[in-house]
């Protein structure tokens, strides 16, 4: 498929690739295969621009990221990370964490097509993904005890939030690999699927463009009122900041009343880009 056209510049990428398998999405490929997909700094840098990139350009609804060969991530480059260490300098994240995701709020959602090796960093970034599609023979780990230091880059209490205490202890006290089918049961992906070429990308395509097809306001305010609820804001609260905050900013805009008048006059919704 053709570059959409956008707004904004596209963001240079040396580390991944980036591609648009439809007009609203954002496919982030990460391509260092030899390295098992590992992130050095610059490619954290890297997706921080890309990521803020798609929250900013109107004429994008949802982003994907997945690997390169045999592996989603295998989390931090840890050869940089030695050479950092000898040297005595400092190793940084940006704001939003590994792959610019662990931490990440962001405006729009990003769903993780796992297609291997899903370890540490890795694993931090698709759990706090919005959604998360993983091929049958993807594993995930925090392996983060067995080499000396802690996953440090915001997983480990949204985990325990999605899988509970319990499940969450036994993955980062233990370090083990759990395989697809025992995530799928945890509630750390939302569907698992085969290992065809590129069979997981195109599920969470389905979803991507699920979610494009809706109001791109819509999907913005909810994002927004579900993440406050799983980071922990009272219901109560969370609804009160959702209807102060983006109530009136959802009702100012165009794709509101033409929701609204699509379905009355039974036709397909012509949404304009979000301006929230």
């Amino acid at each position: 498929m053709a570059q959409p056209k956008f707004e904004l510049p596209v963001p240079s990428a040396k580390y991944c690739i980036l591609s648009f398998p439809s007009s609203n999405v954002l496919l982030v490929r990460l391509n260092r295969a030899k390295d098992l997909n590992c992130v050095n700094m610059d490619g954290h840098a890297e997706l921080h621009a890309i990521w803020s990139w798609m929250d900013a350009e109107p004429n994008l609804a949802c982003g994907i990221i997945t690997g390169s060969g045999r592996a989603f991530s295998a989390g931090a480059d840890l050869k940089e990370w030695n050479n950092v260490n000898q040297s005595g300098g400092k190793r940084t994240h940006p704001p939003g964490g590994f792959c610019a995701l662990s931490r990440r709020s962001g405006r729009k959602p990003v769903i993780a097509a796992v297609n291997g090796i899903c370890f540490g960093g890795g694993c931090e970034a698709i759990i706090n993904c919005d959604m998360v599609v993983a091929a049958k023979k993807a594993t995930f780990a925090l392996p983060e005890v067995k080499i000396g230091v802690a996953a440090q880059a915001g997983a480990l209490p949204r985990l325990i939030k999605t899988v509970g205490k319990p499940r969450a202890m036994e993955m980062a006290l233990t370090g083990r690999t759990i395989t697809a089918s025992e995530a799928l049961e945890w509630g750390l992906v939302n569907r698992v699927v085969g290992d065809g070429e590129n069979e997981v990308v195109g599920a969470a395509l389905e979803y991507a463009n699920m979610i494009a097809a809706n109001s791109p306001d819509a999907v913005i305010v909810t994002r927004e009122s579900v993440k406050m609820g799983w980071e922990g804001v009272g219901a109560e609260d969370a609804t009160r900041i959702a209807n102060e905050i983006w109530g009136p900013r959802l009702a100012a805009g165009e794709n509101l009343q033409e929701g609204v008048a699509s379905f009355v006059e039974k036709r397909k919704p012509r949404w304009k880009p979000s301006k929230l």
